[in-house]
């Protein structure tokens, strides 16, 4: 009889254990193993030896003609069986096939395309060393989307390291599986509506624009420069303490003894989200026209000639909430101005900011570099993530890499001779880029400000370029002094301010600007 009960017992702890190391598999994703850890530096160069920069793009545009049609039966820009929208089941799989929107509210299905999504890719060589940039049309994408591409990249081509970012356009296909029909939240956990097959295209797409790229490696010559954004008319802090993103930075890329444009970088923090969540179309928002005025000009009245080329934004501090929403923006005629959420705004915004980034890189303040030595430091890090998404996250639903309470993410240094690039894996609030955290009082944890000081005043650059959403996307970077779900209320508020519930909690921020804090101390030493 004891042999029995001692079966059992083993049966009864083999079916308990097989689930709970089946779940412990899921969590860590399938890139369980892999890690980066490494200081990179070009060697010594010939005196005369230019710097190499590549440029390609992929239009990463659903196509949208292979997606069933829907009913919006309310015109409330939302699929609802129960408001009596309906869709055309074509393929019979009893499930709406449409491409999900990822940003604001879920289950907001697109009916159209206004201009198309693009992922971009600026190689440069130098010294033996060959990095690669990459900005994509993305609400955002975790980190082990970008290492399914670092490992599918052709190793012939000799390339170091690639650093990736999203520009966290509110109105492109849900590229996190948050927002893809979440009526139906078991089939969202399970995966059922993510569409992994568009995750395929972005990744092969964009594997093929870094190819190209570092093929098309020519000789070049580099020009920095960057501009002060004020508030009016540009972004709006919509959480206290009202700190902004203030810095434009920008790196322009020529063909060497020449003016002609191989590609330009341009870096700033704003939510793209002129088009709210009532929009259905399909659109990079305002970047696609900066990108575009600083390509191919802005037309008259008070336009601009464009400098060719291709343009490149990649998302800065956007955290706190930096965005246009309830804001006016004038149009450069000086007559116009826009505050509702369409296209029309939209453009002006994108054409200001297109028209102040070429006055700047034809003005005084713009810069050549001499000396473009590359080098790069990367570190995998461990942070923790918790709120809203913990369960989803654990089970690998939303962010696979999770081990034990934290996720795996990644952290970047990049120097290119004078212009400093830190890579942020998240959305992170520009008080702790430019300074201005505080300790308000009502806030759940009375400790002083952690994440100080600003982490662009310990860069070295003589343009420090910050970028978010870069290699991965854990959500808003909170100061922990900041941190505020729980009466009473900082800033005397009634209720709490909106962000820590798209947070990985108040731990977050100061493991991650630590880690940033470490890698910069380890690349200036090695100067």
């Amino acid at each position: 009889m004891k042999k029995w009960l001692k079966r059992i017992a083993i049966v009864l702890v083999l079916l308990l254990a097989i689930p709970l190391l089946t779940i412990a598999y899921w969590m860590k994703g399938p890139n369980r193993s892999y890690r980066v850890d490494y200081l990179l530096q070009s060697v010594a160069a010939a005196e005369d030896e230019p710097l190499q920069v590549g440029a390609a793009m992929r239009d990463v545009t659903p196509p949208f003609d292979e997606y069933e049609p829907w009913t919006d039966a309310n015109g409330d820009s939302r699929y609802d069986p129960k408001d009596g929208d309906t869709y055309e089941d074509e393929n019979g799989n009893g499930r709406p096939d449409l491409v999900w929107l990822g940003g604001f509210a879920g289950n907001r299905p697109a009916t159209g395309v206004h201009d198309p999504l693009w992922s971009r890719a600026i190689a440069l060589r130098y010294g033996g060393l060959t990095i690669a940039i990459v900005s994509i049309d993305s609400v955002g994408m975790t980190h082990e989307q970008f290492i399914a591409i670092r490992k599918s990249l052709d190793p012939d081509l000799g390339i170091d390291h690639v650093m990736f970012s999203t520009t966290h356009t509110h109105s492109g296909p849900d590229t996190m599986g948050i927002w893809s029909n979440s009526n139906d939240i078991p089939g969202l956990l399970l995966g059922t509506h993510f569409n992994d097959e568009y995750m395929e295209r972005i990744r092969a797409l964009t594997r093929e624009a870094i190819h190209e790229a570092v093929r098309k490696l020519e000789p070049a010559e580099m020009i920095c420069a960057q501009a002060e954004v004020e508030k009016p008319g540009f972004v709006r802090d919509s959480r206290q303490p009202d700190v902004h993103d203030r810095h434009i930075t920008m790196a322009r890329f020529v063909r060497q003894w020449t003016d002609e444009t191989i590609a330009t970088m341009v870096s700033w923090g704003n939510h793209p989200e002129v088009l709210n969540d009532d929009n259905t179309l399909i659109t990079a928002d305002f970047p696609f026209y900066w990108r575009d005025g600083v390509e191919y000009g802005v037309v008259n009245p008070n336009g601009a000639e464009g400098i060719g080329g291709m343009c490149m934004f990649l998302q800065g501090a956007c955290g706190g909430l930096m965005t246009p929403l309830n804001i006016e923006v004038p149009h450069r005629d000086g007559e116009q101005a826009f505050s509702e959420a369409d296209y029309a705004k939209s453009q002006a915004l994108g054409e200001n900011l297109a028209l102040l980034t070429l006055e700047t890189l034809r003005g005084d303040a713009a810069w050549k570099e001499e000396n473009p030595s590359i080098r790069v430091a990367a570190k995998t890090i461990f942070a923790p993530l918790g709120g809203v998404f913990k369960y989803a996250i654990m089970l690998g639903a939303v962010h696979p890499g999770y081990f034990w309470g934290k996720a795996r993410t990644e952290v970047n240094v990049i120097r290119i001779g004078d212009l400093e690039i830190l890579a942020v894996p998240g959305e992170i609030y520009p008080e702790i880029v430019d300074g201005g955290v505080e300790q308000p009082e009502g806030a759940d944890f009375s400790v002083a400000p952690i994440e100080t000081p600003g982490l662009r005043t310990l860069m070295q650059g003589k343009v420090n370029m910050v970028v978010g959403l870069a290699n991965d996307e854990i959500g808003y970077i909170v100061p922990k002094s900041q941190w505020d779900v729980e009466a009473p209320f900082a800033y005397e508020r009634e209720k709490a301010q909106y962000g820590e519930e798209n947070s990985g909690g108040p731990e977050t921020a100061p493991v991650v600007y630590r880690e940033l804090v470490e890698l910069m101390e380890r690349l200036h030493a090695n100067e």
